[in-house]
């Protein structure tokens, strides 16, 4: 696993971001507000679906080492905004109360068991901050009220993407190619694509250019990565095939 905040700090953030989706849903001029980047969403939607994300994951953490997990909740959240403003915040402490009692080293069920992100607490509060982080920005931008990432956190979530969803044992079906993301802040990720599936790398000591880069800040790599900006938002150079075939790429395991 690449770098990551301390336990206690992905606690925290998930605490912070929720408070600041809580505020972007309470600011905006109605729950059936689209949400621009989650097509065919309302921002009630986007509500029930973090909402019945946190729920679930305290639920998984909970449960400890499992081969499959728990049901999800099929229960509708509240459709009047104070009930569903506080559903969604008692949501949000189920799942920290759970990752608090656990400690960070207990191991559960995940979805990224093949990849890079560790099967614990630890991997889901790093995935459930940026869970929360991204649809925080979601959320503001169906208010009209985006505010900037914290860029530290923004950082973080490249490298989690790495680690977790581009992470994987299932041989890349293309031509061996290494993707480079740089980050105007002054971090920088590598992405090796071959026969033996998609690993975050180390960069090489000689800089030797990669198949295809991503330049752009912390928050436009980490909006990319997870699809909510394109390539002609940042500064690409190399092979633009080879971004295209990894948006399209559906690996079996």
């Amino acid at each position: 696993m690449t770098e990551s905040l301390e336990y206690s700090d992905l606690l925290q953030l998930i605490d912070e971001r929720s408070a600041a989706f809580r505020d972007a849903v309470a600011a905006a001029p109605s729950l059936d507000a689209p949400v621009p980047s989650c097509p065919g969403w309302t921002l009630s939607d986007l509500v029930q679906h973090l909402g019945t994300g946190q729920r679930w994951w305290a639920a998984v953490v909970a449960a400890g080492p499992a081969e499959a997990p728990p049901a999800k909740d099929a229960a509708e959240a509240p459709r009047e905004l104070d009930a569903l403003l506080a559903w969604y915040a008692e949501s949000n402490e189920l799942l920290l109360s759970a990752l608090r009692e656990v400690g960070p080293e207990r191991a559960c069920w995940t979805w990224w068991r093949a990849g890079v992100s560790p099967s614990n607490a630890r991997g889901v509060a790093r995935r459930r901050v940026h869970e929360v982080l991204v649809h925080t920005y979601d959320a503001q931008l169906a208010a009209g009220t985006v505010q900037p990432m914290p860029a530290h956190v923004a950082l973080d979530g490249v490298a989690e993407f790495l680690d977790t969803c581009n992470s994987t044992p299932a041989a890349w079906p293309h031509e061996a190619a290494t993707v480079r993301y740089h980050a105007t802040e002054g971090r920088s990720w590598l992405l090796a694509l071959d026969g033996t599936g998609a690993w975050p790398a180390p960069l090489p000591d000689d800089a030797a250019p990669a198949t295809v880069s991503a330049t752009g800040t912390a928050e436009q790599l980490l909006l990319f990565v997870w699809g909510r900006l394109t390539m002609s938002d940042l500064k690409i150079e190399g092979d633009r095939q080879v971004f295209e075939r990894l948006i399209a790429w559906e690996p079996e395991e």
